[in-house]
């Protein structure tokens, strides 16, 4: 749908244009907005490698996995049904370290390892091995609806991304954007848990 749609307003544009004699002016967008995407491109790819090496560096040593057992106790009230040292911890951790961090990038794919790893929680469940809620195959469990709330959600402490791209775009103070990330994701993230409580139960 969303193909559709940007390929409808591109088209009008052009026929707008086209009509009004104002064909240089798309011309000359393409370029400029072509040029400015490579440097976006680019300034992101560097600091996305750095973000991406120190979480690795993090990872090697055995800073994930000290933070990891920090919040063990808030992942299990988050998710109380969820078995003791089941792989899909490891993953959900690491991705709520990366999101806080800002690295969005490097919390994907540890976000789609955990709903892998809670798929195969609920097909243990349906065949009987572990206990509690069973689902019918293709409806997400309260652990998965609880997990994409919480990535949705996001606290960050350091907005990566928008810092980059108010340096890219010439802001004089571009990590003057912290303080209100910190509390808008704050209050999304305590949103997001007190409606997860609330509503698990009636899931269940």
């Amino acid at each position: 749908m969303l193909n559709y749609l940007w390929a409808g307003m591109i088209l009008t544009g052009i026929i707008y244009a086209a009509f009004t004699g104002r064909m240089p002016d798309i011309t000359n967008a393409a370029v400029d907005s072509s040029k400015e995407a490579i440097a976006l491109c680019i300034t992101m790819m560097g600091i996305m490698s750095f973000w991406v090496g120190i979480m690795e560096i993090a990872s090697k040593s055995g800073i994930i996995k000290s933070a990891s057992e920090k919040i063990l106790p808030f992942i299990q009230f988050l998710f109380p049904d969820l078995p003791l040292n089941h792989p899909s911890i490891g993953h959900i951790t690491t991705n709520i370290i990366a999101n806080i961090l800002g690295l969005g990038w490097a919390a994907t794919p540890a976000g789609l390892k955990a709903m892998e790893e809670l798929e195969h929680l609920e097909e243990d469940r349906r065949l009987g091995l572990l206990s509690g809620p069973v689902r019918k195959k293709g409806v997400a469990s309260n652990e998965m609806c609880s997990f994409l709330i919480l990535n949705i959600s996001s606290l960050q402490l350091i907005p990566v991304n928008v810092i980059a791209y108010r340096s890219q775009y010439g802001s004089v103070n571009p990590a003057a954007i912290v303080g209100a990330g910190i509390i808008a994701t704050s209050v999304s993230t305590l949103a997001a848990i007190l409606y997860c409580k609330l509503f698990e139960h009636d899931n269940s």
